[in-house]
């Protein structure tokens, strides 16, 4: 399942959500749906390790499995 942000038409609210393909999203701000995926942002060239290690860092930190 990928990861796609979106941006919600109602609430200008932009997000980031773990969709199946087929599934509806619904925007976590107002429940509104309709929304419109957004092209999403590369890691710059290097630094995807380092982005990794500060995400596994965060989920230890807060106590849950990181998916990194």
């Amino acid at each position: 399942m990928p990861i796609y942000d979106f941006r919600c038409p109602s609430c200008s609210a932009e997000f980031e959500l773990l969709v199946r393909s087929g599934d509806a999203a619904a925007c976590p701000r107002c429940d509104g749906g309709g929304l419109n995926r957004l092209v999403s942002r590369v890691s710059p060239p290097g630094k995807s390790k380092a982005l990794a290690a500060a995400g596994r860092a965060a989920a230890k930190r807060e106590g849950h499995l990181s998916n990194f």
